[in-house]
């Protein structure tokens, strides 16, 4: 994970550079979990070399909360939020387990104790969950599980420069624009114990009537924004064929976008 979080915060800053050269700004950026630092890039609050380090210290600290405290994550599908949250509440008896991602519709990632876990998928699939898939992780992220890993971010992110963005960034915690460096620092403090409201995310950007932009490896965001919106505008740049689609699509080279959303 310390060597695999620095090669997505790259991969996917390495996208974004394309589209920011060729003049396309974004209204909003937004990023899923560790994505959340490449929005911060974007938007001017941290500098590369700034996130690269917290990225590669972030996934060291995950790496060894995983060690201390295993864990584990499932992925329940065909339930809804509050579901999955009750569910989780009622197999509290086994252990801890949260919703940790909100991801789409349907589809809810819980997070804890490996027994709680198993748990938590069984009383999923006897409430009507279409599925419940344990996940390959190393740990229980964005769980309780993660304090030790969350306290060690905390001290490296109070070492660095956070500047006031340039443009909002969504909040994986709020689901809310936050622009004050304070308020990014906070958030992103938050993170690793907190649910990624990705859903809620995708909502208030689809409100702002944004075209959102996936940068990076692969189109998943764009499939979780479908699955919400099916009329949902969205682009995504991974090679140079999507690069010269997604411009085309946001107009003549050098127009700026509506709205745009980071990996």
């Amino acid at each position: 994970s310390s060597n695999t979080q620095p090669a997505l915060l790259t991969h996917s800053i390495a996208a974004w550079r394309l589209p920011d050269a060729a003049g396309v700004r974004p209204d909003f950026v937004a990023g899923h979990s560790l994505g959340e630092y490449s929005a911060c890039v974007a938007a001017g609050a941290l500098s590369f070399g700034d996130a690269l380090a917290l990225v590669r210290r972030r996934g060291e600290l995950m790496y060894e909360a995983g060690l201390t405290n295993p864990g584990a994550m499932a992925a329940i599908l065909g339930l809804s939020g509050a579901a999955v949250e009750g569910v989780c509440a009622e197999a509290a008896d086994a252990g801890v387990v949260r919703a940790a991602n909100f991801n789409a519709p349907g589809q809810v990632v819980i997070s804890g104790e490996v027994a709680a876990v198993d748990r938590a998928c069984e009383l999923a699939k006897a409430q009507g969950a279409r599925r419940a898939i344990r996940l390959e992780v190393s740990g229980a992220f964005h769980s309780p599980l993660m304090a030790s890993a969350a306290q060690g971010l905390a001290e490296a992110l109070d070492a660095v420069t956070i500047h006031d963005a340039r443009c909002p960034i969504v909040s994986n915690v709020s689901a809310t624009p936050q622009r004050q460096a304070d308020a990014i620092r906070f958030a992103l403090k938050e993170q690793l114990l907190g649910a990624v409201r990705w859903e809620d995310t995708m909502r208030f950007l689809v409100a702002q009537q944004a075209t959102c932009v996936e940068l990076g490896t692969g189109v998943v965001l764009r499939g979780l924004l479908r699955s919400l919106d099916a009329s949902a505008r969205s682009a995504n740049v991974d090679d140079p064929e999507s690069l010269a689609a997604t411009l085309a699509s946001l107009g003549v080279a050098g127009a700026t976008s509506s709205a745009g959303g980071t990996a």
